[in-house]
C-alpha cells in the first residue's frame, strides 16, 4: 500500500535553526531517505521551493483567478513530501515519526487511492502504459 508522507513547517521555526542544526537536520533527512529506499519503502521524495514561489489557481463559473502564493493562511506550509509503500497505516506513521521534521512543524501521512480501481469503477478508459 502506498502512502503519500506530506512535511509541513513552520517557517519561523525553520528560520531559527542555526544554519549548522539545519543542515545536520538535512544530512539526517538523506541518510533516513537513502536506508528507506535501500529497503524498498521509499519510492519518491522531494523538497519544495518556498511558498513565495507558487502560485494558485481557481476556476469558479468558468473564471480562472491567479493568486501568488499559498491561497490558505496558514502558521505552517507544505514543504516537501515523501511517497512510500507500506504494509499499512501503523507501518507508514512508524516510517513517518523517524523524519525529523516534526520538530519544525507536522509530519502528516495520507494513503494514496488506488487510481486504476477509480477508473475501473467510475467506467473510464485504462491509464496508458508509461514504459
Amino acid at each position: 500500500m502506498k502512502f503519500l508522507v506530506l512535511i509541513y513547517n513552520e517557517p519561523a521555526l525553520l528560520d531559527a535553526l542555526p544554519p549548522s542544526e539545519f543542515d545536520t537536520t538535512m544530512r539526517g533527512c538523506f541518510d533516513k531517505a537513502d536506508e528507506l529506499k535501500k529497503d524498498g519503502k521509499l519510492l519518491d521524495a522531494r523538497m519544495l521551493q518556498a511558498p513565495s514561489t507558487a502560485k494558485s489557481i481557481r476556476v469558479r463559473n468558468g473564471r480562472r483567478t491567479t493568486h501568488d502564493g499559498p491561497f490558505a493562511e496558514t502558521k505552517e506550509v507544505l514543504g516537501g513530501f515523501n511517497l512510500i509503500e507500506a504494509a499499512d497505516m501503523d507501518e507508514a506513521l512508524g516510517i513517518a515519526a523517524e523524519f525529523p521534521w516534526s520538530s519544525t512543524g507536522c509530519v502528516e501521512v495520507r494513503p494514496l487511492e488506488d487510481m486504476d480501481a477509480v477508473r475501473r469503477r467510475v467506467k473510464a478508459a485504462p491509464a496508458m502504459s508509461s514504459a
